[in-house]
């Protein structure tokens, strides 16, 4: 059997160094967030730990999303291993399947809900300027479109009143953070 402290072990080994810290800040995310939901704890903890697990270079195939990759992984090689229920198991896997900002699909759970909008959180504020700046490439103008337009996108999805709270201060400090790079580079990123 696979256990949740094997599956956070497989994270860190196969996360690049962002995977296993982004986990952590999004599980930090869900436990705020959700305070006031009635939800399945257990299975939003095995969903975020495995909801990014597609873009794992180990796990990554090409001209596959890595959500639906995340989820087959999942659904494939870990959760038929772990002791879950069948209902946990497709709790955890609509949470995987529908966490990306560019999946519009409504989600009909609050576990997925949660893990969602924590995941969405954690692309705003400076913490979202730096993932950006990390991917690369080693270009700021195009790094700094691409904050432009993943916030656009995410700013307008929040539904959960605290998430909507959060995402309201980081885009405030977002914006701030923007203006002084803009500033400094003299409009020349």
């Amino acid at each position: 059997m696979l256990t949740l402290a094997d599956v956070e072990r497989m994270t860190r080994e196969d996360g690049e160094g962002w995977g296993y810290a982004h986990v952590c800040r999004v599980l930090k995310l869900t436990s705020i967030i959700g305070v006031d939901l009635d939800y399945d704890r257990e299975a939003v903890v095995w969903a975020v730990h495995l909801h990014d697990w597609g873009a794992f270079p180990r796990h990554r195939q090409p001209g596959i999303d890595h959500a639906l990759r995340s989820r087959q992984i999942a659904e494939q090689d870990i959760l038929p291993q772990a002791a879950l229920t069948a209902h946990q198991a497709a709790l955890i896997l609509e949470a995987i399947e529908k966490h990306d900002y560019r999946d519009e699909r409504p989600v009909t759970m609050p576990e997925a809900l949660v893990l969602r909008e924590a995941d969405f959180l954690d692309f705003l504020g400076v913490i979202g300027i730096v993932r950006e700046f990390a991917w690369g490439p080693n270009n700021l103008q195009v790094c700094y479109e691409r904050i432009l337009a993943r916030r656009e996108i995410i700013q307008a999805r929040f539904t959960l009143p605290i998430a909507q709270q959060i995402a309201t201060q980081r885009l405030e400090t977002m914006q701030w953070a923007l203006e002084r790079l803009f500033e400094e580079s003299r409009g020349d990123l």
